[in-house]
């Protein structure tokens, strides 16, 4: 059993906590998923959109029990303010699919999951129906998993493009397994020169965006550890549980 579950898109969205955890691979309803397990810790990066998340969400759930499912990874800026690297902790998270919504306590703005890449004209129609800050593609459908089965739920995400940054055709690239078929989209933008200085700056502000994640998702880290009395506690207060150190550290460092 591992108290928290953290389900991202990508490995690279969260390369830095990973790598220091065991890979396990596991089998659920005929799928192998890739777990990567620590102390009180898995991670599961499931792919790319809703359906891949939902995939993803329930086979951590049934093979792992935890008691606290959060969805990290990437998001679109849908403010003008926020830069990428910015962390990003929501109060809520709607599900563009049918207008649904999930509280979060402790959070900050609104997070909406869209279900493709958005550009720039629909992260302006985003913002303006549903009043958010960020976007992204799997957080509803993590919700709506861990609120299926009863277990408390939590988001937090990166910003890696900004609001005018335009992204390139990336859909096209994602398998209905929720797998982004890189070779075959550095392929397409190698024949496109005009690509080249947006895909420069779209990878420059992912390594950032999955740096700064990597160094929140390391202090959570050292956080549950610390709750879960696996090292000594600082003299400070901690919070009295796991959980209630996952939930308040996972979020710690939102959006003010």
């Amino acid at each position: 059993m591992s108290k928290v579950a953290i389900i991202a898109a990508l490995e690279r969205e969260v390369s830095a906590l990973i790598k220091s955890c065991r890979r396990v691979e596991r089998d659920h309803e005929g799928r192998r998923f890739v777990f990567f397990e620590r102390d009180e810790l898995v991670v599961v990066c499931g792919g790319v959109g809703a359906e891949a998340a939902r995939r993803a969400s329930e086979a951590v759930i049934a093979l792992y029990r935890p008691t606290l499912v959060h969805s990290v990874g990437f998001a679109g800026a849908l403010d003008s303010h926020m830069r990428a690297g910015e962390i990003f902790a929501p109060a809520v998270v709607v599900d563009a699919r049918d207008g649904s919504r999930v509280e979060i306590e402790g959070g900050k703005g609104t997070l909406v999951t869209f279900m493709a890449v958005a550009s720039v004209a629909q992260k302006a129609n985003l913002a303006q129906a549903y009043k958010a800050q960020a976007v992204d593609m799997e957080a509803a459908a993590v919700a709506t998993a861990a609120r299926t089965h009863g277990i408390e739920f939590g988001v937090t995400k990166v910003i890696s493009d900004e609001l005018h940054f335009e992204m390139p055709q990336m859909d096209r690239f994602i398998d209905a397994q929720g797998r982004f078929r890189t070779s075959s989209f550095a392929l397409f933008v190698t024949l496109r020169p005009w690509l080249w200085r947006r895909v420069a700056m779209l990878a420059s502000n992912s390594r950032k965006a999955a740096r700064a994640l990597g160094e929140h998702l390391e202090r959570f880290r050292q956080e549950l550890s610390q709750a879960s009395g696996r090292v000594a506690p600082p003299p400070t207060p901690v919070h009295s549980t796991p959980q209630a150190a996952a939930a308040s550290g996972l979020r710690a460092g939102g959006r003010k």
